[in-house]
């Protein structure tokens, strides 16, 4: 029998060569992937591999030996052309084909391109994967400016990353708020406050027009506004696209990721999608989703390596993500689009608290900052449908579990 193949080592890959083992998978496993790394943890990309306090060896999923041990064959810095699936294969870069019995593509996702005017000095990059960060390395140096483009996640973890290993930094963020996209008012005007204490300058309704520099380095940002900013490192994070241009001339669905079904399973039973690529039907949203998240990745693997062995276990993981600034701990479980209201937990001003989403009565999701004791309880209360009253939330005396 024809092997699995897997496109993209990624989160995704790592999980589904460990699940479909486990699952009784027997027959051969091939993981492409373009990048020359073993798969590898993203969210330090732009925490502590950044600035170097943890070495990219120390992110890998699992050791080179793990591979070796489930007799997987990994094909890196190798890219796939196309699929065939008529032929049920996989056309490589140079032409070469190879013969599937169950295709897996967890391709993830790429960084929205700004291609402004002076976007190819030196010193500026993206944040997505190990090589954008060697190709940033260079440019982070104590006491010089950097300017990161976009109040998202990833840009406040890379403005804190850099903060703390002694850059001035200054945050442009497009929209009147930073993190509007993802949270309410009080959770963004906390985290601007947070970065404020601690030295960096957020600039709100600041759209980048474009770069000026000196010697093929960059040294200016310049804004839609007219106004400017002095920059030796400019680091963009506007969002990411997810990679579907191999699902899509391929024939398969794509709306806002490559559609599968709860068991990560494509409208071709042979194929396979999952992680940043995907999009599937949330049984907590009631709607499709795409999320990008480890866990979302993870769980998707298992799904789809049981249904690939036979097995259905559908993907009803409730959604969690976290993430790491200074010394602050945000942990996310649900979600809180369509939210009206919000209950504030703990103290705000003592970076210790909870943040409640509610759509009338009922519970969406909950920010966590450095509270995994409340994480924990939310958790459970949203996975089992549960909503305690907006009274019991704000009464610290109360005994949510």
């Amino acid at each position: 029998m024809n092997p699995c193949i897997v496109i993209g080592a990624s989160h995704a890959a790592a999980q589904i060569v460990a699940s479909l083992r486990q699952e009784g998978w027997e027959h051969g496993i091939t993981v492409i992937g373009d990048e020359p790394y073993l798969p590898y943890h993203r969210p330090p990309l732009s925490k502590t591999v950044l600035t170097g306090e943890v070495a990219h060896e120390k992110t890998l999923i699992r050791p080179e030996a793990f591979y070796a041990k489930q007799d997987a064959v990994l094909r890196l810095g190798e890219r796939v052309e196309a699929i065939d699936r008529a032929a049920k294969q996989v056309v490589m870069t140079d032409g070469e084909r190879l013969d599937y019995s169950k295709l897996v593509i967890s391709t993830g996702a790429s960084p929205i391109i700004l291609n402004l005017p002076g976007e190819d000095l030196s010193g500026i990059g993206y944040l997505r994967s190990y090589s954008d960060v060697l190709g940033l390395k260079a440019h982070i140096q104590e006491g010089k400016r950097a300017v990161v483009i976009g109040g998202g996640y990833i840009g406040l973890e890379t403005a804190a990353a850099l903060t703390k290993y002694g850059m001035q930094v200054t945050v442009l963020e497009g929209m009147d708020r930073v993190l509007k996209r993802v949270t309410g008012e009080k959770i963004s005007a906390f985290y601007t406050q947070a970065h404020e204490k601690r030295g960096v300058t957020i600039v709100t309704g600041a759209q980048a027009s474009g770069f000026e520099g000196s010697d093929g380095h960059v040294s200016t940002v310049q804004c839609k506004d007219g106004s400017s900013y002095p920059a030796d490192l400019v680091v963009i994070g506007v969002g990411v696209r997810p990679n579907v241009a191999l699902a899509e001339v391929a024939g398969l669905k794509v709306d806002n990721g490559i559609c599968v079904d709860q068991f990560s399973c494509t409208e071709d039973p042979d194929i396979f999608a999952m992680g940043d690529c995907s999009s599937f039907p949330s049984v907590h949203a009631g709607q499709r989703l795409r999320l990008e998240s480890v866990p979302n990745a993870t769980e998707q693997a298992k799904s789809a390596a049981a249904k690939i062995c036979g097995t259905e276990k559908p993907y009803v993981a409730l959604p969690w993500f976290w993430s790491d600034q200074y010394d602050i701990k945000l942990q996310i479980a649900g979600l809180s689009q369509g939210f009206d209201d919000i209950v504030i937990r703990g103290d705000m001003d003592a970076e210790n608290f909870s943040a409640w989403y509610f759509k009338g009565e009922k519970l969406l999701a909950v920010d966590c900052i450095n509270n995994p004791k409340d994480f924990m309880v939310a958790k459970k209360l949203i996975a089992s449908d549960s909503s305690p009253s907006k009274a019991a939330v704000a009464d610290l005396e109360s005994s949510l579990a």
